[in-house]
């Protein structure tokens, strides 16, 4: 065996293989045991006691973020799978993985970044104003933090930009449009030279209004964004809208290839390889083997 399998019952690592576990849908599966304590398990690969494949439900996400419907992904599979999925599974699915995976990308080191841009999008959810905040580094294209709120405060600013100033010390340039609260934010993140009487960061304010331009590069990614969730209308809980644009995070920084620089963001921006070319199915089998690795696992 390639990887290192340990017993989740006792913790040891003397382990052998114990069988084929037979399901309906995903197929013959590997069943271990354990010779110190004799318990008979299977690996949580990210899709432990799901009724479908890992192929299938990868599909489905992969379709949804590309601008297929959940309902239209259902009639989709009705043509290859026999065990079809309802629409309202298949968006159980996309949230379910959406935060799995963010667990493990959420804490993935990124290299230095000198210029990062911040903005907001306004959306509805249950007919309330809600906002999507991003933070992107304009030389890798990556989007380095996100938060989907109801408010657009220095508080819900201040989140986004400290998840950035996080994980990066070399943040130099900080570039935003003219709202007056992210000079507040940025002045007490980054903080003020009282005898240079300038930020510690460049604070760099492009206000279009006032015919300035606009912040071309992440503009660009909210029409990207735009263009899968304008025909959303709106989201009915904060909490799917969360899941889904967080998901939407994860498709735009490993997914999708970037136009601009002919890759994906992640390709520049970190050091992560895969293997696989079914990138959604590798990012959940690594996020699940993170949460097997930490001390707070109870399983």
């Amino acid at each position: 065996m390639n990887e290192k399998i340990i017993c989740p019952h006792c913790k040891k690592e003397d382990i052998k293989k114990d069988g084929k576990r037979k399901t309906e849908n995903r197929g013959l599966i590997q069943r271990y045991k354990c010779r110190e304590c004799s318990h008979r398990f299977v690996l949580d690969d990210g899709f432990y006691r799901m009724r479908n494949s890992s192929q299938k439900i990868t599909c489905a996400i992969d379709l949804f973020y590309r601008g297929v419907s959940t309902r239209k992904v259902q009639e989709h599979f009705k043509a290859f799978y026999p065990h079809n999925s309802d629409h309202s599974t298949i968006l159980r699915w996309i949230r379910k993985y959406a935060k799995m995976i963010s667990k493990f990308t959420d804490n993935l080191k990124i290299r230095s970044i000198e210029e990062i841009q911040v903005d907001e999008m306004e959306y509805k959810t249950k007919k309330r104003k809600s906002w999507f905040i991003d933070c992107i580094d304009t030389e890798t294209r990556f989007m380095v933090s996100s938060s989907y709120v109801y408010s657009r405060g220095n508080g819900e600013l201040k989140e986004v930009i400290k998840k950035a100033k996080d994980k990066t010390s070399q943040i130099k340039v900080v570039t935003t449009d003219g709202f007056p609260a992210y000079t507040n934010v940025v002045k007490k993140l980054f903080g003020y030279n009282k005898h240079l009487k300038k930020f510690n960061v460049e604070h760099n304010q492009v206000n279009a209004r006032q015919g300035e331009g606009f912040n071309y590069k992440i503009e660009r990614l909210h029409n990207s964004i735009r263009e899968r969730t304008k025909v959303f209308r709106e989201f009915k809980r904060l909490e799917s809208a969360k899941a889904l644009m967080k998901g939407y995070e994860i498709f735009y920084n490993f997914i999708r290839v970037h136009q601009a620089i002919g890759k994906c963001p992640y390709e520049l921006a970190t050091d992560l390889k895969f293997k696989d070319k079914n990138k959604w199915l590798e990012l959940i089998r690594l996020s699940s083997s993170k949460i097997e690795e930490s001390p707070n696992n109870s399983n």
